[in-house]
């Protein structure tokens, strides 16, 4: 099961993760679901902490 960093939604199938977004944020790997990574793409290119957004 993968879990949205930013809104907390889940999926249990692994093909529905495939347009999420991974990043690493000081050694921790947090996921973004399609819909939390188009909203806050600018913020995410621009390399802002999470707690911008």
């Amino acid at each position: 099961m993968v879990t949205c960093d930013f809104c907390g939604r889940r999926e249990t199938d692994a093909s529905a993760t495939l347009t999420w977004t991974t990043s690493v944020e000081g050694r921790v790997t947090r996921r973004y679901c399609d819909t939390c990574s188009r909203e806050h793409l600018r913020a995410m290119e621009a390399k802002l902490d999470r707690e911008h957004w």
